[in-house]
């Protein structure tokens, strides 16, 4: 069985938030879906293992933000790779609180959805819980991301929580080696660089700076291997 075949089902790439108590959290996932559209109904699929599963389990709301293609890796490394237990991930994250009482990203989104749950169902390691829109808000008019972009044009990679991780075995090495993030999964290719940090393409791995850190998780160098 050929599981690169999953990469052609289409995903988009969100951040999906939360709150408890008085506390906020978020997390970036892929698998965002409209159920039905009177009443219009969304349904999100959290893994278990995350705060933020906790979250809309007990509080039954849940936020979505339509991340733009502009969004910088170390936004989706925050929101993908850190852990709410650990950190706040919105102490610097410019957001609202809608009404819902979820916390709402106001930079590179495209659209705010907020949802109150009214049902869910358990998948194994996931629940999918579906519930009502109550509130939706145009941010931008720039274009969406999707997984498709985010993974071969952004280079990002899923993290293992996530429903459509599919471990890598091998990767082929054009135009210099190439170098994975043990943290992450992200994968240094000297053909493209890294732009974001001002790294011009054809920049091999050997010459990148000491201080240079991962893009996605922020990890330092000496957390990269090889990729043979």
């Amino acid at each position: 069985m050929n599981l690169d075949a999953l990469f052609k089902v289409t995903y988009g790439l969100y951040v999906i938030t939360s709150t408890l108590n008085g506390k906020k959290n978020g997390q970036i996932a892929n698998v965002v879906f409209q159920v039905l559209a009177e009443p219009p109904t969304i349904a999100v699929c959290i893994n278990k293992q995350n705060l933020t599963y906790d979250f809309i389990r007990e509080s039954k709301v849940f936020g979505v933000s339509v991340l733009s293609k502009d969004t910088p890796l170390k936004l989706i490394g925050l929101f993908g790779f850190k852990s709410g237990r650990d950190i706040d991930k919105f102490e610097n994250i410019n957001h609202k609180i809608g009404i819902t009482g979820a916390p709402l990203l106001e930079d590179y989104c495209v659209a705010n959805l907020e949802v109150e749950v009214v049902n869910s169902m358990d998948v194994g390691t996931h629940v999918v819980f579906m519930g009502k829109l109550v509130n939706g808000e145009m941010i931008s008019k720039k274009e969406p991301m999707t997984y498709a972009y985010y993974h071969e044009i952004k280079g990002g990679k899923s993290p293992k929580t996530a429903p459509t991780y599919v471990e890598e075995k091998k990767a082929e090495a054009h135009g210099g080696k190439k170098y994975r993030c043990t943290v992450c999964g992200y994968i240094y290719d000297p053909g493209n660089g890294d732009p974001e940090s001002g790294t011009a393409p054809g920049t091999s791995f050997a010459e990148l700076s000491e201080n240079w850190v991962c893009p996605v998780c922020g990890v330092e160098k000496n957390k990269f291997e090889e990729l043979l």
